[in-house]
């Protein structure tokens, strides 16, 4: 009998050892493991062995688990995002809704400078003025170029002369005396020349100017003009500045192509 009890007690003890493994995970453990036995009663023994245990792993909350980390809600952090992104986006719309009919004039010159269409008739006189404008003041340019050109050529001239005619010729040959006197006559006769280039550059000054005053270039004003006589929507700063940088390169275009010598 005592035997038994000591089998039993044994197996209680076993018992509770084996409870912390199968429970799995870091968690604690207690058992209360015993035999009573009563050798009147026939020796009837009672062994009760039990494990409680609670594993972090199995039933705690984590941090790091769905739905449970209140200091990191996804919610709010998409919330603020997206209120900077709607804050730092312009309200104004973008350039090109609001050109309407005035997206046509990013079309190739000719496309719209030959349109018998009515709504192209302001912006055709428009790019035409502007290249007449440009190539006046293109000739202007030139013309008072090729003048300053040829004055500073005659100041050269004359000072080779002025430094031809201060030669010390004593004790010169008849010969060396000749030699001179031939360039001095040489480069007179390119003064000469020189006065008359500088004489017809500065008639061609005088008409270039007078081409400019005849072919003023067109002005923002008559620009929105143009435009709204094109457009089906209103036109505002950006509008015209958009139109003035797009016309800007038909104007070199038709400049280049209505260019005279």
């Amino acid at each position: 009998m005592t035997l038994r009890k000591t089998l039993l007690a044994s197996l209680a003890i076993l018992a509770l050892a084996a409870a912390p493994a199968l429970a799995g995970g870091n968690g604690n453990g207690g058992g209360n493991g015993g035999g009573h036995g009563n050798s009147g009663n026939g020796g009837n023994g009672n062994g009760n062995a039990g494990g409680n245990g609670n594993s972090g792993a199995t039933h705690g909350k984590s941090a790091s688990a769905p739905g449970q980390n209140k200091g990191t809600d996804d919610s709010s952090d998409d919330s603020s995002t997206d209120t900077t992104t709607t804050a730092s986006t312009p309200s104004g719309k973008n350039i090109h809704a609001k050109l309407g009919r005035l997206n046509s004039l990013q079309r190739n010159i000719n496309a719209y400078m030959n349109s018998k269409s009515k709504k192209f008739a302001s912006i055709q006189a428009y790019v035409t003025q502007a290249a007449a404008a440009k190539n006046a003041q293109a000739k202007l340019d030139a013309a008072n170029a090729q003048l300053a050109a040829d004055q500073s050529k005659l100041a050269s001239l004359t000072q080779q002369l002025a430094d031809l005619n201060a030669t010390d010729t004593t004790g010169f040959t008849p010969e060396q005396q000749a030699a001179l006197d031939a360039q001095i006559a040489d480069v007179q006769s390119q003064i000469d020349a020189q006065n008359a280039a500088i004489t017809a550059d500065t008639q061609a000054v005088t008409d270039a100017q007078a081409a400019v005053a005849a072919n003023p270039a067109p002005t923002d004003a008559s620009l929105d003009a143009a435009l709204t006589d094109m457009a089906n929507k209103p036109v505002d700063a950006d509008v015209t500045a958009w139109a003035k940088d797009t016309l800007a390169g038909k104007i070199d275009a038709m400049a280049a192509a209505t260019t005279t010598p």
